[in-house]
């Protein structure tokens, strides 16, 4: 009985959690975070704004000094943003700027737009006056701690650190963070008919897209890859390279945290890499998904394993759907694909029983197939943006109809 996609998913996940938990953290640079998955819950080590601070530029006054028909006041030496200011005098107004600290004693500012006259006096102006209308305590003023205050909690464990996080970190003054570390992969495409890009192409022979395919890939989702050269069919020779990144005394490589492998997890006669696992905690079971059904997942002598399929669109699809949502759980990075719903511009079939994983051109709400079923359509899969979820129990789709699809 094949096994579900959320099934293999789940799998994966409980494959990497405990590997996850034991690679540490480590204290990085802010902008060497960027990408990075916070290592532990964070609490505001001061209130922003640190100060209560004016909202436009205008004049701080004391609102009981103005009536509800106005007043004219006297005006103050004016406050700069960065400024200490003195305590705000009863019957005075001070010239302030967008930012700058309320002095004591103020509780609202008027905009320079409603005083009369509405520019700011000279500094050197002497016993210069200024009309202003009535307001309301608090207006346009920012109170301290009104976007966050101190020590409370600001993110969580495992919050994907973009642009908007690392800023929060340097408004609270932090320089370097701590951060979960990536794992290191050991990528290993197999195949005595692949060669890699650049050498002669002999008959029988094709080039090694799967090797940067998924480098690519697993770099963008933030891990640290390891690519070794392109293994051949002999179980031994596979055995004896996954060996040399396996932590054990007089290894001369530095040990890897995963194993990926693409190829040899069918069923056939020259599968090498279900050869190569014999004797270990791996299983090779058939997913009831198209395309990508073929999957190895355990260990390699301690080691956590993932074996996907040699077709390109399908260890592709292997990484989408089981790789990077398990990365996106336990180590928080990368985001999650932005998942939406699109109509189709065509009717499509799926085989029954099968989540079929479909490739797409997506505009606005229009999706258009790109290329067939088939697991072989790289250049489909390069003109595609987004990948089109099929649910097994769907055989027909006809035009216009509504699928999920992820944006690539």
């Amino acid at each position: 009985m094949p096994r579900s996609v959320a099934a293999h998913r789940g799998a994966v996940v409980e494959l990497l959690t405990r590997q996850v938990a034991a690679k540490g953290t480590e204290d990085v640079p802010l902008m060497a975070a960027l990408g990075r998955a916070l290592a532990m819950d964070l609490h505001a080590p001061l209130s922003l704004p640190p100060f209560a601070n004016s909202q436009m530029d205008g004049f701080a006054v004391n609102s009981a000094d103005i009536p509800d028909g106005g007043a004219q006041l006297s005006v103050a030496p004016p406050v700069p943003a960065g400024a200490q200011p003195q305590p705000l005098e009863r019957g005075f107004a001070v010239p302030i700027m967008t930012g700058a600290m309320i002095p004591d004693g103020a509780d609202a500012v008027v905009p320079i737009e409603k005083a009369l006259p509405s520019t700011f006096p000279a500094p050197d102006a002497p016993d210069t006056t200024v009309r202003l209308p009535a307001v309301s305590p608090g207006t346009f003023v920012r109170d301290a701690g009104s976007d966050i205050a101190e020590g409370h909690p600001a993110l969580t464990a495992g919050t994907y650190l973009g642009p908007a996080q690392l800023g929060l970190l340097a408004a609270f003054g932090l320089s370097s963070v701590k951060v979960r570390k990536p794992l290191r992969v050991l990528l290993v495409t197999t195949g005595d008919e692949v060669v890699e890009p650049g050498a002669e192409l002999a008959a029988g022979k094709i080039y090694d897209s799967n090797g940067t395919l998924l480098e690519a890939s697993m770099r963008q989702a933030g891990l640290d890859v390891v690519r070794t050269g392109i293994s051949d069919d002999d179980p031994a020779a596979l055995r004896r390279t996954l060996q040399e990144y396996v932590p054990h005394a007089g290894s001369t490589a530095e040990a890897v945290d995963l194993i990926v492998t693409t190829g040899g997890v069918s069923k056939g006669a020259y599968e090498v890499v279900r050869q190569a696992m014999e004797g270990e905690e791996a299983d090779f079971i058939p997913v009831a998904m198209q395309p990508g059904g073929p999957q190895g997942i355990g260990r390699f002598q301690g080691v956590p394993f993932l074996g996907f399929p040699g077709n390109p669109v399908s260890c592709l699809v292997s990484f989408e759907m089981f790789l990077r949502p398990a990365l996106s759980a336990v180590l928080g990075t990368p985001l999650p694909r932005p998942a939406t719903r699109a109509r189709l511009a065509a009717p499509l079939t799926s085989p029954e029983g099968k989540h079929q994983v479909r490739r797409g051109s997506l505009s606005g709400e229009v999706l258009r197939m790109e290329g067939g079923p088939g697991s072989h359509l790289v250049h489909a899969l390069a003109r595609s943006n987004a990948l089109v979820q099929i649910p097994a129990h769907v055989t027909e789709l006809p035009e216009g109809a509504e699928v999920e699809v992820w944006v690539l």
